[in-house]
């Protein structure tokens, strides 16, 4: 199945692709959000797609669409996890993950501008394979990890290097910015996607292509990764773990090469749709 969440920022209600058309689940469900995961709505929404469709309006086109997660607890990302990557920026490939947060507020959905930040100076791009949490996992095993998966979108992590590498601490200043984590355009249940470690990524800047990958180069595949996160954390249903970027963004070109306003990213990955995204400046 492909999950959707429809209607204005803020105010988004569930709803689901069929045969290519979109429709409105809102009389079934208030939202795709923590609590519809906790409660085995992956389940019922396959039963009830399966008895009741014809009951399902079909939504107009150009609807907005939102992240198809509601805001969950965490969106935990994953750095250096392409080897070609973590050499473009000049770093070593990881011995163990990298981990760092995002802030849930950064979410936003496929198709809204980015807003560059107040004092941005190299807001970069990340396109990437983000996993979605089905159910509670603490201290998994790997050979269980992937019960505890939902299924996967697709996620720009926007970044800007300026705030996280040149400001001290922690990465996740420069992550977090409003609308730094557009999500989607669907969630994709793990069944529909034959084999997650095989998948075409890429990223078009103002057309012309600049990251250009397959899941099959991840260091850290996905099993290990829910592992490996739930040993430092409660993962919680609806949480999002983002794997990680290939090369080609704006911080490893000579010279480095950053977003300003009316860039346009198109990004997508094999299965789970595409997206765009334009940016815009910061208007306080």
């Amino acid at each position: 199945m492909k999950l959707i969440q429809f209607g204005l920022a803020g105010e988004e209600q569930p709803g689901l692709v069929i045969d290519n058309k979109y429709y409105d689940l809102s009389a079934f469900f208030d939202a795709y959000d923590e609590d519809f995961f906790a409660d085995d709505g992956i389940n019922k929404l396959k039963t009830i797609a399966a008895s009741k469709k014809d009951q399902f309006p079909e939504l107009p086109p150009g609807v907005r669409l939102g992240a198809p997660v509601g805001r969950p607890s965490k969106i935990i990302c994953i750095g250096l996890n392409y080897a070609d990557h973590a050499r473009e920026t000049g770093a070593k490939p990881p011995e163990e993950p990298v981990i760092f947060m995002k802030a849930s507020s950064a979410l936003c959905g496929p198709y809204d501008d980015v807003i560059l930040p107040k004092g941005s100076e190299k807001t970069d791009w990340e396109v990437e394979l983000a996993v979605v949490i089905g159910s509670k996992a603490g201290y998994v095993e790997e050979g269980e990890a992937m019960k505890y998966v939902a299924g996967y979108c697709l996620h720009n992590d926007i970044s800007e290097r300026s705030f996280q590498l040149e400001r001290g601490g922690t990465w996740d200043k420069g992550k977090g910015c409003d609308h730094f984590a557009p999500l989607g355009p669907w969630l994709v249940t793990k069944d529909e996607i034959k084999d997650v470690n095989h998948l075409r990524i890429w990223l078009e800047l103002n057309g012309k292509p600049v990251q250009e990958s397959n899941t099959a180069n991840l260091i850290f595949k996905i099993p290990f990764l829910v592992s490996y996160v739930s040993q430092f954390m409660t993962l919680l249903p609806g949480d999002i773990i983002s794997t990680g970027t290939p090369a080609g963004v704006g911080l490893g070109f000579n010279p480095p090469l950053y977003l300003k306003p009316g860039d346009v990213m198109e990004l997508g990955i094999d299965g789970l749709g595409t997206a765009r995204q334009k940016c815009i400046t910061y208007i306080g």
